[in-house]
């Protein structure tokens, strides 16, 4: 009989060897290892990792016969489709800096990350392309179609449906560019800690700032997610890109990972919870990364219990904590692993996982990656580390750090200290080295001088049988300072009162951590990635409380 070593049941006991190698090696290498896998799946249309390399040789040459120069930003407007993935790759393998843009953005959105990026080129869908016309003015604007990469007859019925906007003039269109670079020379690899990814963050606060993120970042935090996998069989496995790569987890777990791996990625272009429990279904992944309300969705689906979804092996969650009940719920319907994981933007961005074997402890996400390190520090007082069990700010140093935020040394200065990244988390470490986020800096609630953290209390909401989501958050009180307000989505089943609610939290919680104030709703508003937009309903309380 096998035995597991010390690092099979604690991957952060490993230490990795990390080469000098672009983003782009990594598709170089799984198209030289399995060249005839399929290295991409879209609505049934495969793409082998072969034909991937071919397309993106091409559309590097397309960028140079177009005037791309080695650093200059490249756009890239859209959403999980196979263009997504060539115009990252193409652009990198060019020499270029790519800025993954969310397709979802207002005209106002895309024009203050395009002045602050100032990309050369503007990759977009055409139906993205009338909200950019402003933004992309003065630079080459490269428009697609969806239903370009879709199989013939599924696309000619798209093409049907879809009515083509205007293009603004001079738009180029993807086919086109894949066509004109054909005597282009394309570049050796630039240096492994050149920017390769302009990834912002802050966007929730209206303050964009780009975190500046190097090859070896990405390479790094693709290889500590391979490490954290046991048994992850390369040339093997298939990925359920649900998450978007325009977002850094989606474009690290499922994207650099699949691709470094050989792993066939099934691209989502758009979560629909019934879409993607179909689709699991369909597809039968073995990696799924998500957030909680992607897995909620799938273990939602009325038929789940009659479908085979057992094909999951691992699934890592992040972008919001993962309740307890929906971990063994999932788990019990699909026979997978879903652990629960943490991490940043400014760290490429995974930093801590729960092992998927061996001890997982609830309301931890977990330990540190490998080579990653990590720190609690006095909030007061940064130049203190504190002790197990105490809560501060955590700080992690690790290969998958920043180089820094883009054109903003005083905001690097702030958060990047001797190496050590400070991520503005509230949180506290134990003597085994398992950490817990108690929650943002930002998000801490004061109550009469007392802190309240929004986790806590969301925990306890999500233990009554009424509660599938849940979200706290503070709102100004002339007596208290602050107040906690509970914003609600019950299950249909047993839609609980805002009195029995109170009463429920008063038996579990200290009178200053109890909700005043319930608010009820089928949905909440998210990020793309599944993140809870808490200023958003921070905003409309306010709003609603003007208007009475």
């Amino acid at each position: 009989m096998a035995v597991s070593t010390p690092e099979q049941i604690d991957p952060w006991l490993k230490h990795l060897d990390y080469p000098d190698k672009t983003v782009w090696q990594l598709l170089e290498d799984s198209a030289r290892r399995f060249p005839d896998r399929p290295a991409l799946r879209f609505y049934g249309r495969q793409t082998t990792y072969r034909e991937l390399l071919a397309l993106v040789e091409r559309f590097a040459r397309g960028l140079i016969a177009q005037g791309l120069r080695p650093g200059d930003r490249v756009a890239v407007v859209l959403p999980n489709a196979p263009q997504m993935v060539i115009a990252y790759y193409g652009t990198l393998r060019a020499g270029g800096v790519v800025v993954p843009t969310n397709p979802l953005y207002t005209p106002r959105e895309f024009s203050v990350q395009m002045a602050d990026a100032d990309p050369r080129f503007v990759i977009a869908l055409d139906l993205v392309a009338p909200r950019l016309s402003d933004a992309a003015r003065d630079r080459i604007l490269v428009t697609t179609r969806i239903c370009d990469y879709l199989p013939p007859l599924l696309g000619f019925l798209q093409g049907l449906r879809e009515k083509s906007p205007s293009l603004p003039k001079g738009a180029l269109p993807f086919s086109g560019l894949l066509a004109v670079g054909r005597g282009a020379v394309l570049p050796g690899p630039v240096p492994a800690d050149e920017v390769a990814v302009l990834q912002y963050t802050g966007g929730t606060t209206g303050v964009p700032k780009a975190a500046m993120l190097s090859h070896r970042n990405l390479v790094a935090n693709a290889m500590q997610s391979e490490a954290w996998l046991p048994s992850y069989r390369p040339g093997e496995e298939r990925v359920l890109a649900v998450l978007p790569f325009f977002h850094v987890f989606g474009m690290s777990v499922a994207l650099n990972l699949g691709v470094r791996t050989g792993a066939e990625i099934d691209l989502v272009p758009r979560f629909n919870p019934v879409e993607t429990a179909k689709e699991v279904r369909r597809f039968r992944p073995t990696l799924f990364p998500g957030a909680p309300a992607m897995y909620q969705a799938v273990v939602d689906s009325p038929e789940v219990e009659r479908w085979n979804i057992r094909s999951i092996r691992y699934c890592i969650s992040g972008s919001a904590p993962l309740p307890a009940e929906l971990q063994e719920r999932f788990e019990r319907v699909t026979g997978g692993v879903l652990v629960e994981g943490y991490g940043l933007t400014e760290a490429s961005p995974v930093t801590h996982c729960n092992p998927l074997f061996g001890e997982r402890r609830p309301g931890s996400v977990g330990r540190p990656f490998p080579d990653t390190l990590q720190r609690i520090l006095d909030p007061d007082d940064p130049s203190r580390e504190l002790g197990p069990g105490e809560v501060g700010e955590l700080a992690v140093k690790g290969p998958q750090v920043m180089l820094g935020y883009y054109n903003q040394p005083a905001e690097t200065a702030q958060v990047l200290v001797d190496g050590w990244l400070r991520t503005g988390d509230l949180g506290m470490i134990d003597a085994d080295g398992f950490c817990s986020i108690v929650d943002r800096k930002k998000d801490l609630i004061i109550v009469s001088g007392f802190n309240v953290y929004p986790r806590e209390v969301e925990e306890i909401l999500l233990r009554h049988p009424g509660v599938r989501e849940a979200v706290v958050v503070g709102m100004a009180d002339e007596r208290r300072g602050q107040k906690v307000r509970a914003v609600i989505v019950p299950r249909e089943q047993a839609r609980p009162s805002a009195e029995e609610l109170m009463a429920y939290c008063r038996e579990r919680l200290a009178g200053y951590k109890v909700p005043r104030e319930f608010e009820f709703r089928d949905e909440l508003p998210r990020t793309a990635s599944g993140k809870v937009l808490r200023r958003v309903l921070v905003a409309e309380a306010e709003t609603a409380k003007e208007e009475k």
